[in-house]
């Protein structure tokens, strides 16, 4: 791979798949290598770099290299998901462990800490990450190992001082991630707020085509945690296939774009909902009536994503669901579907999808804001609202 320039910017980096041409044949585009397996030298080594796709392929370099110059980090891996990458973390610990995770988080991964993840040992403590207070309260010096925070978290958008939590975190020796899915590379880099690890369900904004499932994880530095973590990833079969790796790396040469036309998009739609007769509440980092929105104007730049979420008026709770599941049923640009960060423009009724023991308010409705026409996505969600 063509070594890139050090001061191209990350959009170029990004377009330009970090300047790769392939040696041999000269092609601009990065090729696949589908092999599981390699072959030996003549005196048994590995000359090469490579012996088996479950510890590493040459595919999975390219977005690999790039997530680094991203995020500004030291090292990378990519996972199957995002999933793979958040529970790789997490089992890098020991038994005994504490950690200190987000009330408002990704759902899946939550069931999993106060599930499985406490018949294996780790302590886990649920705090409200934007309340500072809490989270000291939280830390156990020498005891908590890793404090997790997602920001903008989902399906609320609240956002967490990564600089502040850190210093909390780094002080009583705890490890500091990030998930950093909504705002991706192009709005955040939370190694630069003082973060050890991020960690992305690559499957969303970095892929951005809805066709690809991958996870990804950077880090600060290549310490003896992230050594473990490497070796783990290959114990617990976490790696995507090639082709999948391949889509991945391709989906980030328009990141930059994506991302910034749904970060407009989404600013628009929230402002044009804020004051709407059947609107209860617009929740988006990028309104100034935000509770986080000197936070995300510091730590974000360039946007505040492409994430918001609506709370629909009714009389009671009840009819704050009816309104919301009803305006899902009748938008017709907009689709129903879980997931987000793709270049279509999603809606989903969260409350329904978590189940019972959600804390997802029952009249939300999750926007996930594509890079169509913002007009027509205004028009849509107007004509169901009524």
């Amino acid at each position: 791979m063509k070594q890139p320039k050090a001061d191209w910017m990350p959009a170029t980096l990004a377009a330009q798949a970090m300047g790769s041409v392939d040696a041999t044949t000269r092609a601009i585009i990065p090729p696949i290598h589908p092999a599981t397996t390699f072959q030996r030298d003549s005196d048994n080594q590995y000359r090469s770099g490579w012996s088996y796709t479950r510890y590493d392929n040459p595919t999975y370099q390219a977005a690999e290299e790039l997530m680094t110059r991203l995020e500004g980090g030291a090292d990378s891996m990519i996972f199957s998901s995002g999933m793979a990458a958040a529970v790789c973390t997490f089992t890098g610990l020991k038994p005994g462990d504490h950690v200190i995770v987000p009330q408002l988080m990704y759902w899946a991964l939550r069931n999993w800490l106060t599930g499985p993840a406490l018949d294996w040992g780790l302590e886990v403590t649920l705090v409200d990450m934007t309340d500072l207070a809490a989270v000291d309260a939280a830390l156990q010096p020498n005891k908590t190992k890793l404090v997790w925070i997602e920001t903008p978290a989902n399906p609320l958008w609240r956002i967490t001082d990564i600089a502040a939590v850190a210093k909390l975190a780094h002080e009583a020796g705890a490890r500091v991630a990030v998930d950093s899915t909504c705002a991706t590379p192009v709005l955040s880099r939370p190694i630069e707020h003082g973060a050890d690890l991020v960690m992305h369900s690559a499957t969303k904004y970095l892929n951005g085509h809805s066709d690809v499932l991958a996870g990804s994880l950077t880090t600060a530095r290549c310490d003896g945690f992230w050594e473990k973590l490497k070796n783990l990833r290959p114990q617990i079969g976490g790696v995507p296939g090639p082709f999948e790796a391949w889509l991945l790396q391709r989906g980030m040469r328009t990141l930059f774009l994506r991302v910034r036309q749904a970060s407009q998009s989404a600013a628009q739609i929230a402002a044009h909902f804020a004051e709407h007769p059947a609107i209860a509440e617009v929740l988006y980092p990028g309104l100034p009536d935000h509770p986080d929105h000197a936070i995300a104007r510091r730590q974000m730049q360039g946007g505040f994503g492409g994430m918001l979420s609506l709370r629909l008026a009714g009389s009671s709770a009840e009819g704050g669901m009816k309104a919301a599941v009803d305006c899902a049923a009748r938008v017709k640009l907009w689709k129903r579907a879980t997931s987000l960060g793709g270049v279509e423009s999603l809606i989903e009724h969260r409350a329904s999808i978590e189940g019972p023991q959600s804390p997802v308010p029952r009249d939300l409705l999750r926007l996930s804001v594509g890079i169509e026409d913002p007009d027509d996505l205004i028009a849509d969600l107007e004509a169901a609202l009524v």
